[in-house]
């Protein structure tokens, strides 16, 4: 059996937690700050409500593998994602408000069914995924940080 791995990355942003969750939802602001190697797309009309569904591309030549996820967790200030594809777990995005706007958590927790593809990974993307999500959370910051103030 595979093991769980868990990514968890922080971020504080100078902006309102209100600003920062908008970057999360809405497609557009998103766009601007997720890798640009991935592309995310409605299933059906954009929703970051409860049930909401989606997919996720990586832009690979020749092949672009896909997860799909559904919004499993939803409040204000809270948005998690369950994904089911080559990975299988849930991504948190966190918006926890301070004196200085808002420190935001993501957390990346998954696990990887095939023992092939969890080894390739281990061995040769986890620690590139790693820092790419800490290079995604700046990305982020710069997009809410330029929009919105606190």
């Amino acid at each position: 059996m595979n093991e769980a791995q868990v990514f968890e990355q922080t971020v504080q942003i100078n902006a309102s937690a209100t600003a920062v969750e908008q970057c999360i939802t809405d497609l557009g602001l998103m766009h601007q700050w997720l890798n640009p190697a991935l592309r995310c797309e409605p299933v059906g009309e954009w929703s970051t409500a409860l049930g909401g569904k989606s997919r996720f591309l990586i832009q690979m030549p020749l092949v672009q593998p896909c997860l799909e996820s559904t919004v499993v967790e939803r409040e204000p200030g809270l948005i998690v994602w369950e994904f089911n594809g080559f990975f299988r777990g849930r991504d948190r995005w966190e918006c926890q408000p301070n004196n200085n706007g808002t420190l935001l958590l993501n957390r990346f927790d998954f696990v990887i069914p095939n023992p092939i593809v969890a080894f390739g990974f281990k061995q040769f993307a986890a620690k590139w995924t790693q820092a790419d999500m800490q290079a995604q959370l700046q990305r982020l910051k710069r997009v809410a940080e330029r929009s919105y103030q606190a």
